[in-house]
């Protein structure tokens, strides 16, 4: 399988040392990119092939990755158009936030083999999460084959709505700087109790990680397992109750609605390009 990424950045790569030499040869894969720099590393690292502009070995590809800035895909569009095989029809995976894949395939004169898929850095050291949506012109073995390269860094939730996709980045695409966010919040008060500023960092950064991974493991809902930790009259009893009358949860509900808004916004702007 030939796969052609439009954009060689830091989600591109972390794809890239999922896939080489694993779901296809690095010698199948071609990575587009004005970065000389950025494009030796991935030729010395995985044996890509590589070039600055959009060429022949894009339209050879049968899966072709769009990793570019969402501000510069029409025009990244605009230099596909003329080296797409019709008659071969090759899968588009886009994993550029805000870009619908109506707009995509209207600046595609009506192509109709796409996936549009929300990643999150995490994926940058494979421990990422995808969601994913096909578009009615992808057949069945496409949609297994996105589904090989996005799991590369990370698992995959398929949507049947594409609409759905703002809810997705407003959890999972924004959310891993909501968790930085209350790691942060956790080192200043550990600080402001007198903790030093590696001892705080060590003692949040291990906490999120095993509470984490203890929910992922349970067989039981998250609201029990804080339940368990939560004596009454107790320390995080206290904790809980003083964030439950501040608002916190009530909050981050409204700020992750805000962000999936912010999303639906994104795509029209960005799809208003003829």
């Amino acid at each position: 399988m030939k796969i052609a990424f439009i954009g060689g950045g830091n989600m591109a790569s972390a794809l890239i040392a999922g896939l080489a030499n694993k779901l296809t040869a690095g010698a199948n894969i071609h990575v587009v990119d004005p970065n000389a720099d950025a494009l030796a590393r991935l030729h010395q690292h995985y044996g890509v092939s590589t070039s600055g502009a959009a060429d022949a070995a894009v339209g050879a590809a049968d899966v072709i990755v769009l990793a570019v800035k969402p501000q510069a895909m029409h025009e990244v569009i605009g230099q596909l158009l003329p080296l797409i095989d019709r008659a071969r029809q090759p899968l588009i995976v886009s994993i550029a936030a805000g870009i619908r894949s109506a707009d995509l395939s209207r600046w595609l004169g009506g192509y109709g083999a796409i996936v549009r898929c929300m990643p999150n850095t995490p994926a940058l050291i494979g421990m990422g999460i995808t969601g994913m949506v096909a578009q009615a012109g992808v057949s069945q073995e496409q949609i297994k084959v996105a589904d090989d390269i996005l799991r590369a860094v990370g698992p995959t939730v398929w949507l049947d709505d594409e609409t759905k996709i703002d809810a997705v980045t407003a959890v999972s695409g924004s959310g891993p700087a909501y968790v930085f966010y209350f790691i942060e919040a956790m080192q200043q008060a550990a600080e402001e109790m007198g903790l030093s500023a590696e001892q705080g960092r060590q003692l949040a950064l291990a906490t999120f990680n095993g509470a984490a991974q203890l929910a992922a493991q349970s067989s039981e809902p998250v609201p029990l397992l804080r339940e368990r930790v939560t004596s009454k009259g107790g320390t995080t009893y206290a904790a809980l109750t003083s964030m439950e009358d501040s608002g916190v949860k009530a909050a981050i509900v409204t700020a992750m609605k805000a962000a999936a808004a912010r999303g639906k916004e994104l795509g029209d702007e960005l799809g208003a390009a003829n």
